[in-house]
């Protein structure tokens, strides 16, 4: 896997960078004041003291693969990006999106940012739902996730695991979500930073 090699030089050397984070209410940071992109800024910035990053947040809540796709070309590619975060499963997963079809797009997605930039790419899974047959759902999407990852030799991080890990070790998930049971709240999202760095 190629673990996102130009941008780690740029970071580490000071040369500017600039991150679009493309993707639905969890990368827009829902209902919060602080979220994923605003940690992930300042824990780069405490990792890489000499970075130059600029970061344009292009999430928007209720989005989906399709809706990503649909505004690539204004909100990413017209950014001239040198690494691309995309963000999508829950919205196509809970609307029945099917799994095969959310994959397709999101490779459109990959293909035409590697057509149109020399960005790197960063596929990010969501939050896992703590609730037996809805996580199943939503497993789908995030596996094909990893197929593309895989095929298309595109770097991925697994937030999902990452959380259900600390879960693991104790963390309470009712201590990570909104009342919805499904959006980050502060802390959750300062774990999805945590589960983004260690790609970076």
């Amino acid at each position: 896997m190629n673990i996102l090699k130009k941008s780690i030089r740029k970071l580490t050397s000071g040369e500017p960078i600039r991150v679009v984070a493309l993707g639905d209410s969890l990368t827009q940071g829902w209902m919060v004041r602080k979220g994923y992109l605003d940690f992930l800024a300042e824990m780069l910035e405490k990792k890489y003291p000499n970075c130059e990053v600029t970061i344009i947040n292009r999430g928007i809540p209720g989005d989906t693969a399709e809706g990503g796709l649909f505004r690539l070309r204004e909100d990413v590619l017209d950014n001239d990006p040198d690494l691309v975060f995309i963000q999508f499963a829950l919205n196509d997963a809970f609307m029945g999106v099917d799994p095969d079809r959310f994959k397709n797009t999101i490779k459109s997605i990959v293909e035409q940012i590697r057509v149109d930039t020399d960005a790197e790419i960063l596929l990010i899974t969501s939050v896992p739902i703590m609730h037996e047959s809805e996580d199943i759902m939503v497993e789908k999407f995030y596996s094909r996730l990893a197929d593309i990852s895989e095929e298309e030799d595109v770097d991925i991080a697994p937030v999902h695991r990452y959380w259900k890990k600390k879960i693991s070790e104790g963390v309470d998930f009712r201590g990570l979500v909104q009342g919805d049971m499904v959006h980050p709240n502060v802390e959750g999202y300062r774990l999805i930073a945590e589960a983004i760095m260690e790609s970076l």
